[in-house]
């Protein structure tokens, strides 16, 4: 008597991705077969991988302790008030998400937009200057060096 259904399903003609992980056994075993040369050589490439992947480490910690955060507090009209936050993003911080969680914290309306040289910034309704200094400082954790308030006074125009 035949099946009629086959026991497996037919193989695919795409080949299957695998992520294999080795032990460090198997890892010494495989470079113990190699040649002299070539375990030198091994080594003196993950020498400078591991070189390379600390100087690029040490780069970015230089780069989020140079990068300033701007805090300005903006009149709108009269005695209305939005506050500004730039730089933010060169610490690695999400602007949606931070923009999101100001909104909650302050019971504010904000929002990040596209400023005029292509960055982006969080603008939040009222003046939360001090907060914000508070949540970047605390919460953020960025030296208190690397943040700058700034307040700006809307220009009256001419007529």
């Amino acid at each position: 008597m035949a099946d009629t259904a086959p026991s497996e399903p037919a193989a695919s003609t795409e080949p299957q991705a695998r992520h294999i992980v080795y032990c460090g056994k198997a890892i010494a075993s495989s470079l113990s077969t190699l040649s002299v040369d070539a375990q030198k050589r091994a080594q003196k490439d993950a020498a400078k991988k591991e070189a390379k992947a600390a100087a690029a480490e040490a780069k970015e910690e230089e780069r989020k302790r140079e990068a300033m955060v701007w805090i300005k507090r903006v009149e709108r009209n009269k005695r209305k008030y939005v506050t500004v936050v730039e730089g933010l993003e060169g610490h690695g911080m999400d602007l949606r998400k931070v923009a999101k969680e100001w909104g909650k914290k302050f019971a504010t309306g904000s929002s990040v937009t596209k400023t005029a040289s292509g960055g982006e910034e969080i603008v939040v309704q009222g003046d939360n200057s001090d907060d914000i200094f508070d949540w970047v400082v605390d919460v953020g954790k960025i030296p208190e060096d690397n943040v700058e308030c700034i307040e700006d006074k809307k220009k009256k125009s001419a007529g």
